[in-house]
């Protein structure tokens, strides 16, 4: 166990073992003071598996509101393609089923959490978010190297069934696409991320879809988004959009360079803010109402 000691933000590093066989292991960023009401942040690793990284790097915003940050370690030869969720091994599984285990530690006690993925883990979270809107309280995508489009192209590309499946995923995350476009979005690429490399899937029909590059993708995801809430005649979707200063396709420099965690944690601070100083004032409420009450009883 690391401690960082910092104040204001003060939290601890701890790294969870997977229960059992085949379960998921990750590293807590758990604030000082936890306020397991606040919804906790899910931050996803990239192809690298840096988890520990996103806990520490995360830690300290998270921990000025009581937010617990849990990362989760996708290990290469259990979940090979986590970033597509319903691969071999069932990513989307495996972290359920680490949310219901941490919950019963009592981490957690929200019916949502944040969910933040960069790269890989990028398209882990909105895939995952697509598949269970109804458990994504905020959702945070950072420098994808592709998406998966709510249009009508075969999944993983599209919402469309592939050929020769009867019960496919694309259209299972179709029929959720209205309560998907509810969650409040942030999307970001470094400026600099415009290179092509041997992680960026490619080919006519992908570019087309989507654009050359990470940055080129990020923005037409956005217009795709924006679309088909207008379509659905859907209210507009709370999306924000930022190329990341001085970045490339680098997590630390993201954050070190880009301000990557002032702009995912800023616009939702003030409001958990808010809300940790509003519960915070009815447990001291609830407790000054019991004393009275035993006051009363003994007189």
């Amino acid at each position: 166990m690391t401690k960082n000691t910092s104040v204001p933000g003060a939290f601890r590093l701890e790294f969870k073992v997977g229960s059992g066989r085949h379960g998921l292991p990750c590293w807590l960023a758990i604030p000082t003071e936890l306020d397991t009401d606040c919804p906790p942040l899910v931050a996803v690793h990239g192809i690298r598996r840096g988890a520990k990284v996103q806990a520490q790097q995360f830690g300290a915003s998270a921990a000025k509101v009581g937010q617990v940050v849990i990362a989760p370690l996708f290990a290469e030869e259990q979940w090979p393609l986590y970033q597509q969720v319903v691969r071999k091994g069932r990513a989307d599984i495996a972290l359920l089923e680490l949310m219901n285990d941490l919950r019963l530690t009592g981490i957690w006690q929200s019916k949502r959490f944040d969910l933040s993925g960069f790269s890989g883990g990028a398209q882990f979270a909105h895939r995952f978010a697509m598949l269970y809107p109804n458990l994504v309280k905020s959702l945070s995508v950072t420098s994808a190297g592709w998406y998966t489009f709510p249009d009508a192209s075969p999944f993983p590309y599209g919402l469309g069934k592939r050929d020769g499946r009867k019960d496919d995923w694309g259209p299972q995350m179709e029929s959720r696409l209205h309560e998907f476009l509810q969650i409040p979005l942030n999307i970001a690429v470094g400026s600099l991320d415009g290179e092509r490399d041997s992680n960026t899937r490619s080919g006519t029909e992908i570019d087309h879809q989507q654009g050359a590059n990470r940055i080129d993708r990020a923005h037409q995801w956005e217009k795709a988004l924006l679309k088909a809430a207008r379509e659905r005649r859907l209210p507009v979707p709370d999306v924000r959009i930022m190329e990341l200063p001085e970045s490339g396709h680098d997590f630390i420099e993201c954050v070190k360079k880009g301000g990557l965690v002032d702009f995912l944690m800023s616009d939702r601070s003030i409001e958990r803010s808010e809300g940790l100083t509003k519960r915070r004032a009815n447990r001291l409420s609830s407790k000054a109402a019991r004393a009275s009450e035993c006051q009363s009883l003994n007189t």
